[in-house]
């Protein structure tokens, strides 16, 4: 997680989610067509807030978050998120 060239605006936030489980419990290997989709990551950069809603969020935190919330993007081969802060269910 090295220093991101993008920075939100407003209420956003950009994710770096977490990696899709390879194993489950009892050691049974998962393959690519049948991961899910992760609904945790840490927060990467935050936007500024809004003058009604700051910003709660800070870079480092972990979170959770709903399974189709965001947009996805890439920079620099690295897969993001970027969401509005209200999308974010909880702070781990």
């Amino acid at each position: 997680m090295g220093k991101l060239s993008i920075k939100p605006l407003a209420d956003r936030v950009v994710i770096e989610p977490a990696q899709a489980e390879q194993k489950t419990a009892s050691g049974i290997i998962i393959p690519d067509t049948a991961k899910e989709k992760p609904q945790k990551g840490t927060v990467v950069a935050v936007g500024p807030g809004t003058t009604e809603n700051p910003l709660t969020l800070k870079e480092g935190d972990v979170v959770l978050y709903g399974k189709y919330a965001g947009t996805e993007f890439t920079i620099d081969g690295a897969n993001y998120l970027i969401m509005r802060e209200s999308d974010i269910i909880a702070i781990i």
